[in-house]
């Protein structure tokens, strides 16, 4: 029976196809050990939304080429090894309810074959001269790493607005998927002022979809990732910092001062959430959602009509309706 993802994907379900060869091939090497390591990647690789949204930014802007292709592998090349370092950092050992690189071969291990795989995407963009991917990418990788090191200096003092969250994820979620919907334009024309717009509809997809994410953190629905494990990892989300920003003086100091000595204790993790659902935090983050989804989707219908342009439509919602 077919998926949402599949009737999403239709109008470039072939291309996808033939680039699954085509990454499979790519992630060959003659190192047997790394070897065995890309081959377990590919088989645990995930829904994939990413080439979807490079191939179908592609669709909408011209015909898609050999250039989408390169551009569909440096962006999957580049958030596989993001994955990679970033279980790595937070010591994770699971990865979509798989073992992760590093809980199977450790971590030096894990840290060079992230870099392998960051290489070789900057490889294959290089010897294809495809300049203006490895230009979107780069600037992606560049603000991923700047997003994540901001995260961590505020999860030491917690004291996070709403415009720095914002600049957060924009650049630890929402510039890697800018990046996949620019340079999927970018593989079949060249008018900048096209590409620009989608790297920004790309902006407003990734920061609705990091909202979800947070938001999934205060559900009852079993999902990826354990409830209660953002707080548990002192990062201020937006339903935190809304109702922490609406409390009074000594509530506020209280749920701060369980995230800061007591996020390993159930009962205080819990006390956190019910008070975020009580002031409102989950209304507000799943109105902000709303509202970057549907800036997404009015950028979208400045391009033609077509199934591509449908298609990404579906996506969005699909990004902002998902379970896990």
């Amino acid at each position: 029976m077919a998926t949402e993802l599949d009737k999403i994907k239709e109008p470039v379900s072939k291309e996808l196809k033939e680039f699954e060869k085509h990454f499979k091939d790519l992630m060959k090497s003659s190192v047997p050990l790394l070897d065995k390591i890309t081959y377990y990647i590919v088989q645990k690789k995930g829904k994939q939304v990413r080439p979807i949204l490079v191939f179908l930014c592609a669709k909408i802007c011209g015909q898609i080429n050999p250039s989408t292709d390169v551009a569909a592998s440096l962006i999957e090349l580049s958030h596989t090894a993001s994955l990679v370092h970033d279980d790595v950092v937070d010591n994770a050992y699971e990865r979509r309810g798989f073992f992760s690189i590093n809980a199977l071969w450790k971590n030096k291990i894990a840290v060079l074959v992230g870099d392998f795989l960051l290489t070789k995407g900057l490889q294959v963009a290089l010897e294809t001269k495809n300049y203006k991917h490895l230009q979107a990418v780069s600037t992606a990788v560049q603000q991923m790493a700047e997003g994540e090191l901001l995260q961590m200096e505020k999860a030491r003092k917690l004291d996070i607005d709403e415009s720095i969250y914002y600049e957060i994820i924009r650049q630890k979620t929402a510039s890697l998927i800018a990046a996949a919907c620019s340079s999927g334009a970018a593989s079949t024309t060249d008018d900048d002022a096209l590409i620009q717009k989608m790297w920004l509809f790309g902006e407003k997809l990734g920061v609705a979809f990091q909202i979800k994410d947070d938001l999934f953190d205060y559900g009852d629905e079993a999902i990826g990732k354990p409830r209660g494990i953002d707080i548990k990892e002192k990062k201020m989300t937006l339903p935190l910092i809304f109702s922490l920003n609406k409390a009074d003086k000594s509530t506020k100091n209280k749920i701060i001062n369980y995230i800061k000595n007591d996020s390993e204790n159930e009962e205080k993790v819990k006390e956190v959430i019910d008070f975020v659902k009580s002031m409102g935090g989950l209304i507000y983050a799943e109105e902000v959602m709303k509202r970057y989804q549907s800036e997404a989707i009015e950028i979208l219908q400045s391009f033609p009509k077509n199934d591509a342009r449908q298609s990404l439509e579906q996506l969005v919602h699909f990004f902002t309706s998902r379970k896990n």
